[in-house]
């Protein structure tokens, strides 16, 4: 899998290198600030972007700038962000910049190497991939919602673990209960959330994006 990284700490970025290279991936860019990323991915179109949020000049949202000016020209890249706060709306605009190939991940998640691998495994082939402390914050704050509101704790976990990018069989494993009983719970939450038969394959990031809209 050919990677663009953004990453603005040098021993940070050298480590994702190593990491990614030792796993065979080919890093087409390593860069630190969001003028050189977003000329990364234009140019190289990689396979997924790992994305630090904050990055040179300003270290405020930069990186994230950058993804969403190559989301809007390349459609559908995969984009895996990395922040070190837990910052809802970073995903929400990420979601909404297409919904397909995204992922939001906190750093301490780095040094958990089998998940955050699959986390970028998951963005490339476009699925979506946030963090459980992200979505485990937005839980409460969601409960207010009419819509949300109505969910029942199992439809609430059921959809949580659809905000983490899990498939049917993913989260049965992950709620030791059936498929079956999964896609009766999404069918449900669907119902609930207003998302029709006719909204297509994109419900599964409809619901999601209802999920962090604040």
């Amino acid at each position: 899998m050919r990677v663009v990284l953004a990453e603005d700490h040098f021993l940070l970025r050298d480590g994702l290198v190593r990491l990614l290279t030792a796993f065979g991936h080919e890093i087409a860019a390593a860069v630190d600030n969001g003028p050189d990323l977003l000329a990364a991915l234009l140019e190289e179109r990689p396979d997924v972007a790992v994305v630090d949020v904050r990055l040179a000049p300003d270290f405020t949202d930069e990186g994230l700038r950058a993804a969403l000016a190559a989301r809007r020209e390349l459609p559908g890249l995969p984009v895996l962000l990395l922040s070190q706060y837990v910052e809802p709306l970073y995903a929400h605009e990420l979601l909404a910049s297409g919904g397909e190939g995204v992922g939001y991940l906190l750093k301490d998640r780095v040094t958990d190497g089998p998940r955050f691998l699959d986390a970028i495994r998951t963005v490339a082939e476009g699925g979506t991939a946030l963090d459980p402390e992200v979505v485990g914050q937005l839980v409460a704050a969601r409960e207010r919602d009419a819509g949300l509101g109505s969910l029942s704790p199992r439809e609430r976990e059921v959809l949580e673990a659809l905000a983490q990018g899990r498939s049917n069989a993913g989260i049965a494993q992950a709620l030791f209960i059936t498929e079956k009983a999964v896609a009766k719970h999404i069918g449900s939450i669907f119902t609930k959330l207003g998302l029709h038969q006719d909204d297509g394959d994109n419900r599964r990031v409809l619901a999601v994006l209802a999920y962090l809209d604040r």
